[in-house]
């Protein structure tokens, strides 16, 4: 794309003062609208160094309400990001709905980096593209206006400016070692940045290269085109988004109405042993788990009173606590309903070498979400692609991903409700909302197997824990946990 770049001629000094007052009173418009519609917009400004971006970001948002915008700058990851996958620190600052955020630098400035440095090879490189336009795409799927600029200047431009700034000490901490390699090497820097760009130009998230030569005439196309993509977004915004086909390989799993659960049961003695042996393996294996960096992410979903608490207490019996984390999800909270559906699962993600361990999950999209009307038909049907794109991302960064779904049948619940409603110091544990759950027992079975048939992947499978007997679902689970740590310790050296 760089290669091939050809320059929109610039217009005259009067003119380019006009059009970018009409251009910013135009934005200060597009917010109000922006804010109405509940649209979310990304602003990444990528490019050479020294080639303007912070100056253009800083005319830019002078139209705009400081109460609907941040500014973030994407520095290169620190020891302690560099612990979560790649997409981590970026997914953690996507804006709110109604809001924008400018990026100074994102994500491909960490990868070009990367590869100039050989940290990374082709495989690897290839991965983190695949990632960036899976992430794309399933952001303006879900409704967001991703914005990407280049800056482009020539090596001499680039040089002069460079050399300006380093002579005067007000701004010569603004030049990095990384900037000057960067003239330095130019004609191969040009080489990854126009790759990386044909790689991540999607007609969803387009690339706008942006002469910048000037000042004045960079703001003035990057207010052209930002203007122009909130107008079709806006007029975008209530259409549905496609409905990918599962590209990933699926394991067949069983109806829930086949799975047999009065023959799955273990006496207190065998329970004792097997808990007390488990527990000692598990409890070695976290210390393995830690040395060896690998990330674990158990993923609980069952029935209400199917008895998860009692079955993830059993674990985490077993586990340093320092080295793994609980998280209860419950519905969410306004902030987290104003951006991606995936988002509060991404902030909540363990370091390497540590567990985190879900109750309920991102699995309520196309569950309680999906049956209660909290998103619509085209949001659920899509999320089954887009939680296996999660999950393969988390599975490719290195994670353990274990999914439990805990199985009783219709009549175990209604004895442990019953339970609970009576004993006095188990009635915190039921709710109104259990049992209005409970009436939409066959719709939610309909939904659970639905689920498990479309998300039941290699990298990320589902386990059925028979929980009509407590005591077997937690062996079971222990078994399961077991097993799959110790295979992944021994695959990595």
């Amino acid at each position: 794309m760089l290669k091939d770049f050809v320059k929109a001629e610039r217009p005259e000094d009067d003119i380019i003062a006009q059009e970018v007052k009409q251009a910013r009173e135009k934005l200060a418009v597009y917010q109000t609208q922006i804010k109405e519609a509940k649209l979310p917009v990304m602003v990444i400004f990528e490019g050479w160094g020294a080639a303007g971006k912070g100056s253009v970001i800083g005319r830019v948002i002078r139209s705009i309400d400081p109460r609907f915008f941040v500014v973030k700058t994407m520095a290169e990851p620190t020891e302690e990001e560099l612990r979560y996958p790649f997409l981590y620190r970026y997914m953690k600052e996507i804006p709110e709905a109604g809001k924008f955020t400018f990026f100074d630098d994102f994500w491909m400035e960490e990868v070009v980096n990367q590869k100039m440095r050989g940290e990374i090879d082709d495989a690897a490189y290839a991965r983190r593209v695949k990632s960036i336009n899976t992430t794309e795409r399933s952001l303006t799927d879900n409704g967001y206006l991703v914005m990407k600029f280049f800056f482009q200047i020539s090596r001499k431009r680039q040089k002069k400016r460079l050399r300006a700034l380093q002579d005067d000490k007000n701004t010569r901490w603004r030049v990095s070692e990384s900037d000057l390699h960067e003239n330095e090497h130019y004609n191969e820097y040009l080489e990854v940045y126009d790759k990386y760009l044909e790689d991540t130009n999607r007609s969803a998230a387009p690339w706008y290269i942006i002469d910048a030569q000037d000042k004045k005439w960079a703001e003035l196309q990057v207010l052209r085109f930002l203007n122009q993509g909130i107008d079709t977004a806006l007029k975008n915004h209530a259409l549905a988004a496609p409905i990918l086909q599962n590209t990933f390989r699926l394991n067949r799993t069983p109806l829930l109405s086949e799975v047999t659960l009065a023959d799955k049961t273990i006496s207190d003695d065998e329970y004792k042993k097997e808990l007390d042996r488990l527990q000692a393996k598990l409890r070695d294996l976290h210390n393995e788990l830690y040395r060896k960096k690998i990330p674990v992410i158990i993923a609980y979903e069952g029935w209400d009173a199917a008895g998860k608490g009692g079955n993830i207490k059993r674990i985490t019996a077993a586990l340093d606590p320092r080295g793994y984390q609980v998280l209860p999800i419950a519905s969410p909270e306004p902030h987290e309903k104003a951006r991606h559906f995936l988002w509060r699962f991404w902030t909540r993600l363990p370091k390497d070498g540590h567990i985190a361990i879900f109750d309920r999950t991102w699995y309520g999209r196309v569950m309680v979400e999906r049956l209660e009307g909290f998103c619509s038909e085209n949001d659920w049907q899509r999320a089954y692609n887009e939680m296996n794109e999660f999950e393969k991302e988390l599975a490719e960064w290195g994670a353990v991903v274990i999914k439990f779904w805990v199985q009783i049948d219709n009549q175990t619940q209604l004895e442990r409700f019953t339970d609970r409603q009576n004993t006095p110091e188990k009635q915190w544990k039921i709710t109104d909302e259990d049992w209005r759950n409970r009436e939409k027992w066959d719709q939610y079975e309909e939904a659970v197997n639905e689920m498990l048939q479309k998300t039941n992947t290699t990298f990320a499978p589902w386990y059925i824990l028979e929980s009509n007997d407590k005591k077997y679902a937690r062996i079971k689970a222990l078994r399961i946990l077991v097993d799959s740590l110790k295979k992944a310790c021994k695959d990595k050296k």
